[in-house]
């Protein structure tokens, strides 16, 4: 399966798609980029005069390249229409402020993947290769019944 193919699947549009770009994936990891353009919505009230991109923003963007890419990657072909992704758990650390217009690439390594289960530890680099964020994300992959 390819990062096209990866990009196609996924379950979200704009203004909730956190991934511009997978540059890499396969069985145990995923790494991929996304920039954070001024004129979203968020930024308006996060915080006055001096905006700042929420940690649920960025666990969101870190979960829909670590962990959602990785996943589809996972199942290749099995993934359907009728597949629910579901995000269980996130133990995060903020390290660095995210500002409009930057750059930020994710880098997922998979801890397990097993009866629909898929555990990483995911982290958030800015472009001057500084850690903003990390820490471990858990969600479920699995078909409606």
């Amino acid at each position: 399966m390819t990062s096209k193919n990866i990009l196609d699947l996924l379950p979200y549009s704009k203004p909730f798609l956190f991934v511009d770009e997978l540059l890499h994936v396969d069985e145990n990891s995923a790494i991929g980029t996304y920039t954070f353009k001024e004129d979203l919505d968020f930024y308006k009230g996060h915080f006055k005069d001096n905006p700042v991109t929420p940690g649920v923003i960025l666990t969101e963007t870190m979960a829909q390249i670590g962990m959602v890419c990785l996943g589809i990657y996972l199942l290749g072909d099995t993934f359907t229409k009728d597949t629910v992704i579901a995000f269980t758990s996130a133990d995060m650390q903020f390290l660095k402020p995210v500002y409009p217009n930057e750059k930020v690439t994710v880098t997922s390594q998979k801890s397990f993947f097993r009866f629909g289960k898929l555990k990483c530890d995911v982290v958030m680099t800015n472009e001057a290769g500084q850690e903003v964020c990390k820490g471990i994300l858990a969600g479920m992959i699995t078909n409606k019944l």
